[in-house]
């Protein structure tokens, strides 16, 4: 039997987000307990381009804004976290 299978959730990457890693969507494999800035550091780990902009994202995970930081999410398989950079171009 062993463990349960970690989740697989669909992140979901807007505008500048979008154009770095190249993808609207993808799944992704994650640890069912994580805080917010360790799931940012999982994605960045596949798309190490989206570091430029961490200081400016917010998550939305099922469609709740998390700030990244030490948030502990539970996360289900078939979650949906967004990632929203600023909107306005600076």
């Amino acid at each position: 039997m062993g463990h349960p299978q970690p989740p697989w959730v669909t992140v979901l990457y807007f505008a500048r987000s979008a154009e770095l890693v190249g993808l609207r969507s993808e799944s992704v494999s994650v640890p069912q307990r994580i805080t917010s800035l360790q799931l940012w550091e999982e994605i960045v780990k596949i798309h190490p381009r989206l570091a430029v902009i961490r200081d400016q994202v917010v998550f939305a995970v099922r469609q709740e804004y998390v700030l990244l930081g030490d948030q502990l999410l539970v996360l289900q398989t078939g979650d949906e976290v967004a990632i929203i950079p600023p909107i306005s171009g600076g």
